[in-house]
């Protein structure tokens, strides 16, 4: 059994935040593999389903970003998980937007909810670091994360969420690798193959045109060639 978290804030208000993109990656992937519906459980709500031959639970914790230690927590004790079997789905200010990496373990590198997590279970859990780009400045940071997504964001942010759907049962079977190849074809589909044009065809120079016969000689001069 696996757990994916998604972080996020709970609430409308909130909804479409940057800082709430590891809730949208969730809610992406109970979409496409038809897990159950969300209910309320560990401080958060939570949608039980498949991937593949591996259950996976997926956990958004309510609690808001600061403590969302609180509810993974839980969780893991109750289905008597390690972090190994822990995969947390959050914003990630040092990617560029659209990109996006896994790791297991490591620091929070100043993200509350991951903080909070390291709180209550430990730092051996895998991440999905979702990138979301950076203000340019650190004091920008919190307005920054807490800005919905901008309309110009829609198409990257819809391929990325896509190419996580279709990659997470790789995820579920521990090879991140495979699951970063697929969401990296989501984003980027491989370019067609150029038709070959017909110019291509080996074309030979067009012969020269046959002389048109000299019909200026004397009929002497005929007679002469001909016995040469």
């Amino acid at each position: 059994m696996q757990l994916f978290v998604g972080l996020g804030n709970p609430g409308a208000k909130y909804e479409n935040n940057r800082h709430n993109i590891g809730f949208m990656a969730l809610d992406r992937i109970a979409d496409e593999h038809g897990f159950g519906p969300w209910r309320s459980k560990f401080q958060g709500i939570v949608s039980e389903g498949d991937l593949g031959d591996d259950k996976v639970i997926l956990l958004k914790p309510m609690t808001f970003m600061n403590l969302s230690g609180q509810s993974v927590g839980e969780a893991l004790r109750f289905y008597k998980l390690t972090p190994a079997n822990v995969t947390v789905f959050h914003d990630e200010l040092d990617l560029a937007p659209g990109k996006l990496r896994c790791k297991t373990g490591g620091g929070h590198a100043g993200h509350n909810g991951l903080r909070s997590i390291h709180q209550h279970i430990g730092e051996t859990y895998g991440r999905v670091r979702l990138g979301i780009g950076h203000p340019g400045h650190k004091d920008r940071v919190a307005h920054y994360v807490l800005q919905d997504f901008a309309k110009s964001e829609a198409d990257w942010l819809d391929d990325l969420l896509r190419g996580i759907a279709k990659g997470a049962p790789w995820l579920a079977l521990g090879k991140p690798d495979r699951f970063q190849n697929a969401v990296a074809q989501a984003i980027t589909p491989p370019a067609p193959k150029p038709a070959r044009p017909e110019s291509m065809k080996t074309e030979r120079p067009p012969k020269p045109a046959e002389e048109a016969p000299d019909e200026t000689r004397s009929p002497l001069q005929k007679l002469v060639d001909r016995f040469r």
